[in-house]
């Protein structure tokens, strides 16, 4: 797999967010070496605290496929997942998790165990892409 090529995609749906005045997190499902679901914050958009990136992106992936498992796919994360979305992960038996910046202080790291035991976790794939936009986005706030 090419972890840089997804992660750009990641990036790409994070600044779709940014655009829309929404925290910039972006993601992408992968199965087979083929995308077959996005997703972005839309938290702001759809008055919904869970309409986080990772949610959106799973939601898609399931209506895709038809399966309620995505034991064969893999999640690209421009932002290491909340607890939330952690246990959505699984839930959803993801097989890999590919993240770029870390959440010290929201991030689901503190609980690794919330994800399922048979799921691989890369970390820091283009980290500083992501963090930037981020920075960025909290800096136009103030």
């Amino acid at each position: 797999m090419n972890h840089e090529k997804f992660m750009k995609e990641a990036i790409q749906e994070a600044e779709k967010a940014y655009h829309e005045n929404e925290i910039p997190v972006g993601a992408v499902v992968v199965c087979e070496n083929k995308i077959i679901a996005r997703g972005y914050n839309q938290v702001q958009k759809l008055n919904d605290c869970t309409a986080h990136a990772e949610m959106i992106a799973l939601t898609a992936a399931f209506v895709y496929l038809g399966a309620k498992y995505l034991p064969r796919c893999t999640l690209y994360v421009t932002l290491e997942p909340c607890v939330m979305c952690a246990g959505a992960l699984h839930w959803a038996q993801i097989e890999t998790l590919v993240f770029a910046a870390s959440d010290l202080k929201k991030g689901y790291d503190r609980f690794p165990e919330i994800l399922h035991p048979k799921t691989q976790v890369i970390k820091g794939i283009m980290a500083q892409n992501a963090e930037s936009l981020l920075i960025n986005f909290f800096k136009d706030k103030r």
